[in-house]
């Protein structure tokens, strides 16, 4: 009898070791919608079915795959075979596993033109024809070419895209846009195709963005194997044309955690959806305005006899049990021990953007394309024809006449010639373009402000609320309303820029002007000055030392708005920052970041000194 009980204790230790997770999961939380919406389906599975305790960690893709290869992180719900560098070297390492195919018939990828566009001028269909109605995608900004928009910084297709162009004779005819970021190219995407422009751009799917709009893809020879891993090489010379492969999507796992859990990892080689399936999820998941979660939790309720066969029985068994009836929309939602109302003004929000884009992106690009021809490329060209070494010798000047301090002017000139000996200067002259062109109109608009508000007491009362949010609201929200009215580039870069270093400028303009003493500015009166003569000759001389504090600060604040520039498309040091996290490149991103810093403190230093008062000791 007790050898019997023994044995049945056994057995059941080994059924929970088998059927349950070792240890905790921790997963990637992916930020793309099919990744989202499979990793949300594969975590409610692995919690519901398989009783495992699941973490969902963000970053980028890059710190992702290299978290599974050192196995900080255990899974990654969704990677597109033969994509990732970083993920191929743990593959070799045979650190790194990639079980299963969760999309039948794997992702497809090309380029493609809004379907309006292809009814207008049907010989619109392959790549010959590219060139010849490449007049319908000329933007009137700096270039006479057409626009073809390139897939965000620092991803592979950047690379095989350019090398399609150059390899079709394309380049000719049209100009590779980087757009930063997949938020700032879907929002570019959006915009024209609701003013219905044309539009020539690379794209992926399965994704929600292709299934709200009627895109049409450009025709391309067939895939050629040998050709397109010529084509992924930007040294390579072969002038090979191939058409784009289907890209497996598969979960990849760290090696120990596959060891570990082999019924888990039976699951996950079984799962796989139909294009169709996971199209319509995400739409659903986008229109309904629905979490991953809350999507993941649906689609599971809605294809019982779809998931029961992936799952052992014991697994689809607790499923089965564990699933709930979804929360019907507008319903409060209980929150421990307070229940909140189902509040949603993101509908109210998009429809008024586009009535605004509707109505003003026309004009407001073209005001976008003046700037940049008329006031940025001028600057850029400028500062280009200026020799490096001149740079650095008027740099040095201008340290030490600020500063009377010959050891700043050395080193400011010595942080120069670091930064070009990183193979930065260029990416610098670009960065100090925008930074100057962002300045000069803050100043324009902001000092202005700020005396009328010193001016006027009531009237700042009512405007400093609007400077605090200006001050306070994280940048990336109003990043996507001003690409979709301005563009992608320069020009967007330099308005959300505005936005968000102009408030203390005006603050401390104001400030500076109000706490000069009203004995001064009666004695202006009874010399008899006009108004003008005491505003230029007496209120703002005296301002200047908190006038020059704010400017200090706006352009501190612009300086850090480099980084998210790049994610509009903006170039610069904060491109090459961005592409080092996209690929994960720990050199080039400390060297860029510390061109950045480098650049940050000559400024900073410089606007002290010629801020601080006669007299007034360094700091």
């Amino acid at each position: 009898m007790l050898p019997r009980f023994f044995s049945l204790i056994l057995i059941f230790c080994s059924t929970a070791i088998y059927a349950d997770c070792r240890a905790p999961i921790k997963m990637a939380a992916l930020t793309w919608e099919s990744g989202q919406f499979t990793s949300a389906l594969i975590k409610q599975i692995l919690e519901l079915g398989y009783d495992c305790e699941v973490t969902e960690i963000s970053g980028s893709s890059a710190a992702q795959e290299n978290a599974v290869i050192q196995n900080d992180l255990q899974l990654i719900a969704e990677v597109w075979v033969g994509r990732s560098e970083v993920l191929q070297q743990g593959l070799d390492q045979q650190k790194v596993q990639l079980v299963g195919n969760t999309l039948q018939g794997g992702a497809q990828q090309g380029w493609y033109i809004p379907a309006y566009l292809q009814q207008q001028y049907p010989d619109l269909t392959d790549l010959d024809s590219l060139s010849q109605y490449a007049h319908l995608f000329v933007t009137g900004t700096t270039t006479e070419k057409g626009r073809f928009l390139n897939c965000p910084t620092g991803w592979a297709c950047q690379t095989f895209n350019q090398r399609l162009l150059e390899n079709t004779g394309l380049l000719k005819d049209y100009q590779a846009v980087l757009p930063g970021t997949g938020a700032a190219l879907d929002a570019e995407i959006a915009s024209l195709y609701q003013q219905k422009k044309p539009i020539l751009f690379y794209y992926w799917q399965p994704t929600g963005f292709m299934a709200k709009y009627n895109f049409v893809p450009i025709q391309f020879p067939v895939y050629k194997e040998k050709c397109w891993n010529e084509l992924l090489n930007a040294r390579s010379q072969n002038r090979c044309v191939s058409g784009f492969p289907s890209s497996t999507l598969s979960v990849a796992v760290s090696q120990d955690f596959a060891k570990q859990n082999p019924e888990i990892i039976k699951f996950l080689e079984k799962i796989q959806l139909t294009p169709e399936q996971l199209n319509l999820a995400i739409l659903e998941m986008t229109e309904q305005h629905r979490s991953p979660q809350q999507q993941a939790e649906i689609f599971l309720q809605q294809h019982p006899a779809l998931w029961s066969k992936w799952l052992s029985p014991n697994a689809a068994e607790k499923m089965q049990h564990a699933l709930q009836p979804a929360i019907p929309a507008g319903n409060w939602q209980f929150n421990k021990q307070f229940y909140f109302p189902d509040w949603d003004i993101q509908q109210f929000l998009n429809t008024k953007t586009k009535s605004v884009v509707d109505v003003l992106a026309t004009p407001l690009r073209q005001v976008s394309a003046a700037i940049q021809r008329y006031m940025v490329q001028p600057v850029i060209t400028l500062l280009i024809g200026v020799p490096a070494w001149l740079w650095i010798v008027l740099t040095g000047l201008l340290a030490w006449h600020s500063s009377r301090q010959i050891w700043f002017a050395i080193l400011s000139m010595f942080g120069l010639f670091v930064i070009g000996a990183f193979g930065l200067w260029a990416a610098l002259i670009q960065t100090t373009a925008l930074l100057f062109c962002a300045v000069l109109l803050t100043v324009i608009v902001g000092v202005p402000v700020g005396i009328w508000m010193a001016f006027h007491p009531r009237s700042y009362r009512v405007l400093q609320p609007v400077l605090d949010v200006m001050q306070t609201m994280p940048s990336f929200v109003y990043l996507i309303p001003i690409l979709m009215l301005f563009g992608l580039g320069y020009v967007p870069a330099v308005f959300a820029t505005m936005i968000y270093a102009i408030a203390p400028l005006i603050r401390l303009t104001a400030l500076g002007i109000t706490q000069i003493d009203s004995e001064i500015r009666e004695s202006a009166e009874a010399f008899g000055t006009t108004p003008r003569q005491r505003l230029f000759w007496v209120i703002l001389p005296l301002a200047r030392p908190s006038m020059m504090v704010g400017l200090n600060q706006t352009v501190m604040m612009s300086l850090s708005m480099v980084v998210l520039a790049s994610m509009i498309g903006a170039p610069g040091l904060g491109e090459n920052v961005l592409i080092a996290i996209q690929t994960l490149n720990v050199g080039q991103g400390l060297e860029s970041g510390s061109a950045i810093v480098i650049l940050a403190i000559i400024i900073d230093r410089i606007s002290q000194a010629y801020g601080r008062k006669r007299g007034q000791p360094n700091a």
